[in-house]
């Protein structure tokens, strides 16, 4: 471990539960009596964890869930919602400049997120959601960009920039228009979610996908994360020259030539991730 790199594997959440088995960890939203709402300090730990991730030790992974069969309801309306009508315009804006920072925390940490959603996905619920890289569903999974239906605009937390290249602009336009629900399977065929499964296997099923990433080559996953982000503002030119250099890159790592030794023998790779 770098000197100064923090070990994630042993830390301790205030808002939330966070374990790490096999270099993947789990941060389940634990409110299930309110279903999972944020709050100020929720949302602060949040952005401040998913910083820390981008130099932390002993984690490959990460699955977000939520706790009671609900993955998370938004903003407390009582702790976050009431308070914010009282604010003066600063507080207002580091508030959301805030939560913006969260899902500028999940798109920069290296390490690929896998949200496992369960019932109620709503406001900046779904906004974790999007900010992941995978999104793995039950059937009664319902989620919704519902901003518009406290007066709010549909653009919050990067959403008019992330939801309309996920599922394109005529869908994301009517989500943020209208804040309406829609349904896992609806979810699926518009390409938000990856996968509907049975709640009794949701776990199961994050947790494959996240051993395998685990298992992985770190490095280049990595890299695929930071690439897939970077080249949306380039153009088709840019982005081969840039991937070119990426690869080229990651030509010299040792797991490179771990895979190649390995294949060479008919072996499967170990990848240490450097």
């Amino acid at each position: 471990m770098k000197t100064g790199t923090p070990d994630l594997t042993n830390y301790q959440a205030k808002h939330f539960l966070w374990r790490v088995e096999n270099r993947v960890a789990t941060l389940t939203l634990n409110r299930p009596e309110k279903k999972n709402p944020l709050t100020f300090e929720s949302y602060a730990e949040l952005r401040d964890l998913f910083r820390l991730l981008h130099d932390g030790a002993g984690v490959r992974v990460v699955v977000v869930t939520g706790a009671g069969g609900n993955f998370c309801s938004g903003g407390d309306v009582h702790e976050i919602i009431g308070p914010l009508t009282k604010m003066d315009e600063k507080g207002l804006l580091e508030f959301t400049r805030m939560t913006g920072d969260l899902v500028r925390a999940m798109r920069a940490c290296p390490q690929p997120i896998i949200a496992a959603i369960d019932g109620v996905c709503a406001g900046a619920g779904a906004m974790i959601a999007l900010a992941s890289d995978f999104r793995f569903a039950t059937p009664a999974a319902k989620t919704a960009f519902l901003f518009v239906r406290v007066g709010l605009a549909g653009c919050d937390m990067g959403a008019c920039a992330l939801l309309p290249r996920l599922i394109g602009q005529g869908r994301a336009a009517e989500l943020l228009y209208t804040g309406r629900a829609f349904d896992a399977a609806e979810g699926e065929r518009i390409g938000f979610h990856n996968r509907v499964v049975p709640a009794a296997e949701l776990a199961a099923a994050a947790a494959t996908l996240a051993a395998e990433l685990a298992g992985g080559p770190t490095l280049a996953h990595a890299l695929t994360k930071k690439m897939l982000h970077l080249e949306w503002d380039m153009g088709v030119n840019e982005a081969i020259d840039a991937e070119a250099r990426a690869q080229a890159g990651l030509m010299k790592s040792r797991d490179f030539r771990r895979a190649h030794e390995a294949f060479a023998a008919k072996q499967k790779p170990v990848f240490e991730g450097d």
